[in-house]
């Protein structure tokens, strides 16, 4: 007998659930994986039934989840992506080849997630169920690879159940300190928890402190290796090129010349020499130079740093701490240089700080702020954002919603102006539905 009738139904069963996304839990109340081990169990472990890349990062993690997947894709395997959050459809999380979960499976695998839920000792979180749901499809649909994207930390994320034999830690630096941290020693050691007996580690970090850090873990887990940027693999050259950037890279296996990444941003550079150092040591064997040439070409990231009009440039970038503001201002000033005005779409999640968040975009030249809240429970009062965007001696209104956001901030910008969107995936995608409708759309996007 079927659970759900409908797709409809059986969100509303998953929505029932405690979401720690919308509700950041305590420090106490976060440290268990035994819902987690308990679920998996009843599932018959689908997790174990497939080879898998495991990735974390305060930064970074979703833009090399989705480079990775495209370089084992080009080599012929059909890859199970699970990343977090989505943008318009909770489907958008569970992917085969590219490709978003249909209604019809995501309503028949949360079905029998609900059939299960009886047996557990106790009820599991929304995330839980849907990381549980990933792992069940791709061992139905018999994925040849999973790619795996850590929600939040490492050790403790519902994710930790898989036994990964690549791990990817993209960088460190503070975000989600009600639970992780204080520390960034701290929160480097909580990340590398993702590491598994006998696995090849790449460390897109390069702070010795940190570096450090995650080699004693390791070391502790019992990985095979440890492969650190700008040691065993790095990005040599990046430059920038018509639709992303053009980058040199090289693994312990081989260099590669002039790559094309088909993602705006330099920081994108040094997530593509993780992504394929990932797939050297996912394969134990350098890949061919068309192979990456391909997997590159089809990678796509929806709302980082995403270019939805031209005239006048518009942005939307799901920067939501200070490194990632920091990154997003610098390739502001290096890959979109614009005469006209630069207006933001501002909104904030609870727990960030609006004034170290938006100074770096101030020095790129963001004259005018709309604050907006996302639509969350966790979002931060537009007039907080407001106020620090007045303190760093910005033009500023108050929008009601992220729509009326982006229609003020597109009513403010002439043909050779720029607005951008940021501070949340939440903003961004809310942002999206409505640039994407009209405002100079990028042909073919």
């Amino acid at each position: 007998m079927a659970a759900f009738t409908s797709v409809a139904e059986a969100l509303e069963w998953l929505d029932a659930h405690i979401d720690h996304e919308a509700k950041v839990p305590s420090r106490r109340a976060l440290p268990t994986l035994d819902r987690m081990r308990q679920l998996v169990h009843l599932l018959g472990d689908p997790q174990r039934t497939y080879p898998s890349v495991h990735l974390t990062g305060t930064n970074g993690k979703g833009s090399t989840a989705a480079m990775t997947t495209a370089l084992l894709g080009a080599m012929g395997l059909t890859v199970g992506t699970y990343t977090s959050p989505n943008l318009a459809r909770v489907n958008e999380r569970l992917a085969r080849a590219g490709e978003p979960i249909d209604d019809r499976s995501l309503t028949e695998v949360l079905g029998s997630l609900a059939l299960l839920e009886p047996l557990m000792d106790e009820r599991a979180t929304r995330f839980e169920l849907l990381t549980a749901a990933a792992f069940a499809w791709f061992a139905e649909v018999a994925v040849d690879a999973a790619v795996v994207e850590v929600g939040v930390g490492g050790t403790w994320d519902a994710t930790n159940v898989v036994d990964a034999q690549v791990a990817v830690l993209t960088n460190v630096s503070y975000d989600h300190t009600e639970i992780l941290g204080p520390t960034l020693e701290g929160i480097a050691a909580d990340k590398a928890g993702i590491v598994k007996p006998g696995a090849t580690v790449v460390v897109g970090e390069t702070d010795p402190r940190l570096v450090q850090v995650v080699r004693t873990v390791a070391d502790e887990a019992g990985a095979a290796q440890v492969w650190v940027r700008g040691e065993e693999f790095d990005c040599t050259a990046n430059r920038l090129a018509v639709g992303g950037r053009l980058v040199d890279l090289r693994t312990p296996g081989r260099r590669y010349g002039e790559v094309l990444v088909p993602l705006h941003g330099a920081h994108q550079g040094v997530n593509a020499a993780c992504a394929l150092a990932a797939a050297e040591a996912f394969f134990g064997a350098p890949l061919d130079e068309d192979v990456v040439g391909e997997g590159f070409g089809a990678a796509q990231v929806p709302g980082r740093l995403e270019l939805l009009g031209r005239r006048p440039l518009c942005l939307v970038d799901g920067a939501h701490n200070v490194a990632g503001t920091e990154a997003l201002a610098q390739s502001l000033r290096a890959d979109f240089s614009v005469d006209g005005a630069r207006v933001a779409v501002v909104g904030m999640l609870s727990g960030r700080d609006p004034s170290a968040m938006l100074a770096p975009l101030a020095a790129a030249g963001i004259g005018t702020v709309i604050a907006c809240a996302p639509d969350s429970p966790r979002a931060l009062p537009a007039e907080v954002v407001a106020e620090a965007a007045r303190a760093l001696g910005a033009e500023v209104s108050v929008a009601g919603s992220v729509e009326d956001a982006v229609t003020t901030a597109r009513s403010l910008v002439d043909e050779d102006g720029l607005v951008l969107v940021t501070g949340s995936l939440y903003v961004v995608a809310a942002a999206r539905a409505v640039l994407q409708q009209g405002f100079g759309r990028v042909p073919g996007s």
